[in-house]
């Protein structure tokens, strides 16, 4: 763990350009809410670093369990901040937009919390097998084991494709081993082991019981957090609305309230649903125009008995349009797409 720096923070100011690059509309709202909560504790640090670090020695032997939730929102130096914020700014837009605004929230909560304690459960492990008591003090801060964690979950719901690690292509899958590796070994002063908690967390979601335990525990406490299958599309005026699936796929129904905009565009652009829209319109104003007028055909030649629905389906699928009437209709009526 390295001091921070003094003057003036140049990774803060390229995070800054970042930010502004990409669009603060264009940042779904849980990773906009976490880069500006690590940039403010950076900035207005509620403890020295010191006092916000996690260790064996300082968490467990001392039970200062707040070191916890303090130590993944404080950073050492601006560019330890930039890199982590940075990660955290594409690999957020990413998740939140496929899981959720709600569950991606409840995702970093909890992500939060559980790679500091793997974190404390892998120092104590090596520090007995090894017999290192220097394990048990090795002192860690940063978001950099959420991040990692959140690329497994990355590379889960986006797989294929190969990563440039080092000057190598790795594939996707094995991504996030090789650059744990590679920081290891390239950035010294670096965790290893609060690295590796946090890839050990991201495969206890993807492969172990956590997401079932979290799904479970959301239905408990709270009826409203949303559930992985809730998808956002962000464009240039914010998000615009999201809607549940169920797990056979279909669709539920929109949620009807005071104007929220929330329409599902399943990701296609605005050219693409103004499209959409057209032809869904033409297609209702051709079953529209068959129904007046078949209607107007019943009206005049079938009389109307009680009890004789039977009778008048029959009727109905025999029924025959004149050449006349139906040359003149086709010359009449709206293209069917």
């Amino acid at each position: 763990m390295q001091r921070r720096s003094r003057g003036i923070n140049v990774g803060l100011l390229m995070l800054l350009s970042q930010v502004v690059h990409v669009g603060i509309n264009n940042i779904p709202p849980v990773t906009l809410a976490t880069l500006a909560l690590n940039i403010w504790f950076f900035l207005n640090p509620l403890k020295p670093l010191y006092y916000s670090c996690i260790s064996v020695e300082k968490c467990y032997q001392q039970k200062d369990w707040q070191r916890l939730l303090l130590s993944p929102l404080h950073h050492a130096d601006d560019w330890h901040l930039y890199f982590n914020m940075v990660s955290m700014l594409w690999k957020g837009i990413k998740l939140e937009r496929r899981l959720g605004t709600r569950w991606f929230a409840y995702l970093i909560t909890t992500f939060s919390l559980l790679t500091g304690v793997v974190y404390l459960v892998l120092q104590f492990t090596l520090a007995e097998l090894m017999n290192q008591p220097d394990f048990r003090r090795n002192c860690a801060v940063g978001f950099s084991g959420v991040l990692f964690a959140l690329k497994v979950l990355s590379n889960h719901y986006f797989p294929g494709g190969f990563v440039n690690v080092l000057g190598f292509l790795v594939p996707n899958r094995l991504a996030c081993w090789a650059e744990l590796v590679a920081i290891h070994f390239c950035t010294p002063g670096t965790s290893f082991a609060g690295h590796l908690a946090g890839i050990l967390v991201g495969l206890m979601y993807t492969q172990g019981p956590l997401k079932k335990i979290m799904e479970t525990c959301a239905g408990i406490f709270s009826s409203t957090v949303g559930y992985p299958g809730q998808q956002y599309y962000f464009n240039s005026a914010g998000p615009s609305g999201y809607q549940n699936h169920y797990p056979d796929g279909r669709p539920r129904a929109y949620e009807d309230t005071h104007r929220n905009y929330d329409v599902y565009t399943a990701g296609l652009s605005e050219e693409e649903q103004l499209e959409r829209a057209l032809r869904a319109s033409l297609r209702d104003r051709a079953l529209d125009w068959r129904k007046v007028w078949l209607g107007g055909v019943v009206a005049q030649g079938v009389p109307d008995t009680v009890g004789s629905e039977r009778k008048y389906q029959k009727w109905s699928n025999t029924l025959r349009v004149p050449t006349h009437a139906r040359r003149r209709n086709e010359e009449t009526a709206p293209p069917q797409i």
